[in-house]
């Protein structure tokens, strides 16, 4: 019975999330697939039950917000750093150790906030689902590319 909670729940939420981007782009339709499959991953993943799910997502939500931000700054910096440019002699504008050190401390921050949900066990192996997902992902692109 928790099983096919579990499975109509995740249902649900990709359902709903494919519903609210209807008018939406091509690309963003595409964005919010992927993002629909990677919380049904996780969910699947980290067997979450609805109540810690319907508790965990909106934190997940936070910190995608916040790991994009910091890659989008990344990014953005790293069209205004000259070509050749390092932080050894100052001329680089980024420095992608700071940016690096921003996203592991968020992680650190998060990892807290998911265990107060989920318990530390699984709160730690959040990070590793969510690159194993982009593993996945990156291997499904390179096999639709051949």
């Amino acid at each position: 019975m928790l099983r096919f909670r579990h499975l109509l729940f995740t249902v649900f939420a990709v359902t709903f999330g494919i519903l609210s981007v209807a008018g939406q782009s091509r690309d963003s339709k595409r964005f919010a697939a992927i993002e629909n499959e990677k919380i049904a991953y996780i969910t699947k993943e980290l067997n979450l039950s609805q109540s810690e799910a319907q508790r965990f997502f909106p934190i997940y939500n936070q910190y995608n917000r916040e790991m994009w931000n910091i890659k989008s700054e990344k990014n953005n910096s790293s069209t205004s750093a000259p070509y050749g440019g390092n932080s050894f002699n100052g001329s680089a504008k980024r420095d992608i150790l700071s940016y690096d050190a921003k996203e592991l401390e968020v992680k650190k921050n998060y990892r807290k906030k998911f265990a107060e949900v989920i318990g530390n066990s699984r709160a730690s192996q959040f990070f590793e689902i969510e690159q194993n997902f982009r593993e996945l992902l990156y291997k499904e692109l390179q096999r639709r590319n051949q």
